[in-house]
């Protein structure tokens, strides 16, 4: 069924009017001039075809009509005020789904999740892990957590965390009658190679200036969790990359054979649609987000 409804400018100039019985204390609420609330209300009454208001040289005063009407549009608004506050309220908690890697959620984001969950008990948070890319239209997905160059078309990317990529092992590859000592050990030792970074090793042993190893021999994992797993089984050396080795160099499970390490182009990222920030569980999650990156990056350069 077809609505038939005054404009709703026109209605809020009106209430609030009828209210202060004054257009000039309705434009102050309401933030316009004086003459845009008269003018509004005079659209109002037009498109009712009825006078809503007695205007005289020093008071204004409500029309029997106006009297009739006000009643039901003041409880208009209330209704619509108690909707939209409600409607925030639930927005200020309730379940909010973040989508990033497993690797980044294992070895990152959950060990330091406590910390929001704390400071915001009535949010639920939902971790959905995965590396395809995110169309916040259609999947019920609040925020993610990307790994890339920063560029991701109609979305807001906040940097969180670079990276750097060395070498890992773990401790017992240190010791015993043939260690690893410096890099060249290497060619007697296993490499560890993660799928979707297959040229690691070609170009972190050209970056170090590394000549005469095979960098496609080894074993090869398609993820990094279990490829750095391996590596702290004592299988052979990965490549690791921070901050997902972190928790396991500070652990003592994987240590850093060598000095040398590869700085990339490419970080974590936090992305969402440019609307989304609006909603205040989402900007509370972003916030936290940056402000926990901000703190283990300047803790790592401590």
């Amino acid at each position: 069924m077809k609505r038939s409804l005054p404009p709703l400018n026109g209605l809020r100039a009106f209430e609030a009017a009828a209210r202060h019985m004054s257009f000039t204390d309705a434009a102050e609420e309401l933030s316009v001039t004086q003459a845009a609330i008269s003018h509004q209300v005079r659209g109002l009454e037009q498109r009712l075809g009825l006078k809503l208001f007695v205007r005289r040289n020093r008071s204004l005063l409500l029309s029997e009509a106006g009297q009739a009407y006000l009643p039901s549009v003041r409880a208009a608004f209330d209704q619509l005020n108690e909707a939209t506050e409600k409607l925030l309220q639930k927005d200020r908690g309730g379940h909010l789904t973040v989508t990033t890697t497993a690797s980044f959620a294992t070895k990152w984001l959950v060990p330091r999740l406590g910390g929001f969950q704390r400071a915001n008990p009535e949010i639920d948070v939902r971790i959905s892990t995965g590396t395809g890319l995110i169309d916040f239209s259609r999947e019920d997905v609040d925020i993610g957590i990307r790994y890339g160059r920063g560029q991701w078309t109609g979305l807001v990317a906040d940097r969180l965390v670079g990276e750097d990529v060395m070498p890992v092992c773990a401790p017992s590859l240190l010791k015993g009658p043939n260690p690893l000592k410096k890099p060249a050990d290497l060619r007697r030792f296993t490499l560890l190679h993660i799928g979707s970074f297959p040229d690691d090793w070609q170009v972190w042993l050209t970056a170090a200036g590394i000549r005469g190893i095979d960098a496609s021999r080894g074993v090869t994992f398609d993820h990094a969790l279990v490829a750095y797993q391996a590596a702290m089984d004592g299988l052979g050396v990965a490549l690791g990359r921070n901050p997902l080795i972190a928790p396991d160099l500070k652990a003592g499970r994987l240590v850093v054979p060598f000095d040398f390490k590869m700085a990339t182009e490419f970080a974590y990222y936090a992305v969402y649609p440019p609307e989304a920030i609006r909603r205040r569980k989402i900007k509370a999650f972003r916030d936290w987000l940056i402000t926990l990156a901000e703190v283990t990056t300047a803790a790592k350069a401590a």
